[in-house]
């Protein structure tokens, strides 16, 4: 792959990290659950964190990160969050687990591409953090134990 390929590829991901951290926070004003609430700011820092990461990673290569502002799909996507959210917790949970869906496939298909093994390291963390959210949602979701 070359490198304006991998800086593009990358800046892809900057941007929808910066989508999610957007997303989450809408999912956050709405949720009603301060377990859920708490954890959703871990994820919201998780994202802050794959930006810095991902950022770094373009500058090495000589590129120019994507600036960390929502683009048109982010506001789409945090209108969709935050007007789910307003219907409820389980709303706001479903619509978080669409955009982790959405998240976490983008990264595997990242970790699939030939990148050098430095951002291989680097995208094979922040998708295991992806992951680790998705299945956290998932199983808030399947738990009887609370009327969402």
């Amino acid at each position: 792959m070359e490198r304006t390929e991998m800086i593009d590829r990358l800046n892809d991901l900057i941007q929808l990290d910066v989508d999610a951290v957007e997303a989450y926070a809408q999912a956050i004003k709405h949720i009603g659950y301060r377990d859920i609430a708490k954890r959703f700011r871990e994820y919201q820092d998780d994202h802050r964190n794959h930006i810095t990461n991902l950022t770094a990673l373009v500058q090495q290569m000589g590129g120019t990160p994507t600036k960390p502002t929502p683009d048109l799909k982010g506001y789409l996507i945090e209108g969709f969050t935050a007007l789910m959210s307003l219907t409820g917790a389980r709303q706001a949970l479903e619509a978080m687990k669409g955009n982790e869906k959405v998240t976490s496939r983008k990264y595997q298909e990242a970790v699939a591409q030939p990148f050098p093994e430095n951002v291989m390291e680097v995208l094979r963390t922040n998708l295991s953090q992806e992951q680790w959210h998705l299945s956290y949602i998932e199983e808030i979701l399947s738990t009887p134990r609370r009327e969402l």
